[in-house]
């Protein structure tokens, strides 16, 4: 009895466009002088957050291969990691209000009600939603199967991006654990970075829906 075979197709072949690789230029621009303060002030926590925001990129770059991401998507995601970094290192002057520690993620754009760490939550976690609505359109599409925004495939988008926001946490609880001493927060940082993760996702969502209707 002759057993059966599976014909898995190949990958298909990936030509990288003139803005593709300027955002992959423009990412690697401030990665590097980024990774030289962490290395020089032994950061080890960003340290971390560099091997992470590496892999990040690779997936990036493996998903944008087989999904062929809008490029503003790919520019929003490049500005994301920079926010994220300089949130982290780079410092800001002593009258401006603040938390805690004198860096970005601890200024208080508005005093007491919307922190740079928080806004930067709302932003990435957008972002990533909009990423989760182009893959589960190229997927359908794969299929031949053209797709609106219902709002149950919208609620799938926003539960995706909050899952990814969840993940965000888990990355940060292991930085808690592996490095003395973080600028994390507790238990009210985490809430508030969830809120403003369900912003973002809600935001998101919000926009495709709308942007839907008005083409329609």
């Amino acid at each position: 009895m002759k057993a059966d075979t599976i014909t898995i197709p190949p990958a298909p072949r990936v030509t990288w466009s003139w803005r593709e690789l300027l955002v992959l230029a423009f990412t690697g621009g401030y990665l590097l002088p980024f990774a030289g303060v962490c290395l020089r002030g032994g950061n080890r926590e960003f340290i971390l957050y560099l091997g992470v925001l590496v892999v990040l990129i690779a997936a990036v770059a493996w998903l944008h291969a087989r999904v062929r991401l809008n490029v503003f998507t790919l520019w929003g995601l490049s500005l994301w990691g920079l926010a994220h970094l300089a949130g982290g290192l780079v410092t800001i002057p002593e009258s401006w209000p603040r938390e805690d520690t004198p860096v970005l993620y601890d200024w208080w754009i508005v005093p007491n009600r919307l922190k740079f760490d928080q806004a930067v939550h709302t932003y990435g976690f957008a972002i990533t939603t909009w990423v989760c609505w182009q893959g589960l359109v190229r997927a359908f599409q794969r299929h031949g199967v053209a797709v609106r925004p219902s709002l149950g495939l919208l609620t799938l988008c926003f539960a995706a991006g909050m899952g990814f926001g969840a993940l965000n946490e888990v990355v940060e609880f292991a930085a808690v654990l592996l490095v003395p001493e973080t600028n994390v927060g507790g238990y009210m940082n985490t809430g508030w970075d969830l809120v403003a993760n369900a912003a973002g996702c809600l935001t998101a969502v919000a926009i495709i829906g709308l942007a839907s209707r008005r083409r329609t």
